[in-house]
């Protein structure tokens, strides 16, 4: 990957499950595709590349992808609408 796009309002949500339907750890998705996903049943794109339909939000404390967490932290802060 030769560039990488700001995204700014990223959050992480739910994939990878065990076999109770708890979710191993989140990834971070664009927070704008969150609800459309979880709506419409659509995938969604991680920082890591992973993709899937969103189905659980995250609690305090859940474990996350070290990909996207890498990824995350490495992201220019800012560049949201929300300022």
């Amino acid at each position: 990957m030769s560039q990488t796009a700001v995204l700014p309002d990223v959050r992480p949500d739910a994939t990878d499950r065990t076999n109770d339907d708890d979710p191993k750890m989140f990834h971070y998705v664009r927070k704008d595709k969150v609800a459309e996903s979880a709506v419409m049943g659509s995938m969604v794109v991680a920082l890591c590349g992973e993709t899937f339909p969103v189905t659980r939000s995250p609690k305090p404390g859940s474990p996350v992808c070290p990909a996207c967490k890498e990824i995350f932290e490495k992201l220019p802060r800012g560049g949201g609408d929300d300022d």
